[in-house]
């Protein structure tokens, strides 16, 4: 072994026991893991199940009962029947319900006529994206129960378009199936940016730094030496979190282990290569840690497509999302877990995080100097 093999080799075994003896790398890497999976993963849900739905019937009848009844066997809503319209009303403007469903009086007579019968649905709009789910639940449920009660009566409904739904890779419509992946791409970006930024600033602060750099190390073993130790932990870190995505929260991984714990690595150096960068930047843990949360956190939570589609986002923003790491390993955590091993998703977002990875770690080594100023 020559003496740069030697040097590195102490180095990393040097950032392993002061690893061992800061819990809060290990807690980093493993605790924020479980406690974030367990917050979203429970806590968090896109689906809208058993939605307060208010149920003013003027005139009951056979048709009114079967109708109400399929609104309560139904897991979509917690129906709540209401006297009147006003008072239904005063229900959804004090929040205790987030739509109404209104049966006329000659409900059960125009059912039976060619035109049908109406139902009036109001719906809270104030929150526009829980609207428009309600709505189409409510229209869907009505739609139903007219083809079954044409069945119960020996008719046939006669409407223009039949559709019949055919659902790929997310089969059970479960919103966790999509969170979960995204958040596995969170939890490794403050892994890998939180681990390097502020564990560089304390020694910068606690003056151990200065001591590394007037050993023989080359600037280029110290940035490996540092590199080294956190990117083993915070695979570690991804070992966990795929192991509770799997079996805690029951996603399917429906492509294979090697390509995203490949795909994981290369993102994991972006992440590792970010905080490196804002180490170098930053020597205060104070400060390093808000540019951790402001450059990586954030942008990885809101334009990564985790949550909220960039398709949908204005062009400009659009556009700002090709610099953030954690889009490109969002579409590729999303498509192994839910599609497969789909190489045109799988290659292209592969090669923009070695671009990344490259430019984030290429900045710090010209950045990094032997140097105490």
């Amino acid at each position: 072994m020559n003496s740069a093999s030697m040097r590195l080799t102490g180095l990393i075994r040097k950032e392993f026991l002061q690893i061992i003896r800061d819990p809060s790398s290990i807690a980093i890497a493993f605790l924020m893991p479980v406690i974030l999976l367990l917050l979203f993963g429970y806590g968090v849900s896109l689906d809208s199940e058993h939605v307060p739905l208010g149920l003013v019937v003027e005139q009951p009848s056979a048709d009114t009962a079967s109708f109400t009844a399929a609104l309560h066997n139904s897991r979509y809503f917690s129906p709540v029947s209401f006297q009147s319209t006003p008072k239904a009303v005063d229900a959804m403007m004090a929040g205790r319900i987030s739509a109404i469903i209104v049966l006329r009086h000659d409900f059960a007579q125009r059912l039976r006529q060619p035109q049908g019968a109406p139902i009036q649905l109001i719906v809270n709009g104030v929150d526009a994206n829980t609207a428009r789910i309600v709505t189409g639940y409510v229209t869907g449920a009505w739609g139903t129960w007219l083809e079954h009660s044409s069945l119960d009566q020996g008719k046939t409904l006669s409407v223009p378009v039949v559709m019949t739904q055919r659902i790929w890779f997310n089969e059970e419509l479960k919103s966790r199936n999509f969170l979960v992946p995204g958040l596995i791409a969170v939890i490794m970006t403050l892994i890998g940016a939180l681990l390097t930024a502020m564990v560089m600033a304390r020694e910068w602060e606690r003056g151990t730094m200065e001591a590394l750099m007037v050993t023989p190390l080359a600037m280029n073993e110290v940035i490996l030496g540092k590199l080294i130790p956190y990117f083993i932990l915070g695979m570690g870190g991804l070992a966990l979190s795929v192991a509770m995505a799997l079996w805690l929260f029951e996603v399917p991984l429906r492509g294979s282990v090697w390509v995203l714990f490949a795909t994981s690595a290369l993102f994991l150096l972006t992440a590792l290569g970010m905080g490196l960068l804002i180490s170098t930047i930053a020597r205060s843990q104070f400060i390093a840690g808000q540019l951790a949360i402001i450059t990586t956190f954030l942008p990885a939570f809101l334009l990564s497509g985790f949550i909220f589609d960039i398709n949908s986002m204005p062009a400009i923003v659009q556009v700002i999302t090709h610099v953030v790491a954690a889009r490109y390993y969002v579409a590729i955590l999303q498509t192994v877990f839910l599609v497969g091993n789909e190489w045109s998703v799988i290659l292209p977002n592969a090669l923009a995080l070695i671009l990344l990875a490259t430019i984030f770690l290429g900045l710090t080594r010209i950045k990094a100097r032997k140097r105490l100023e």
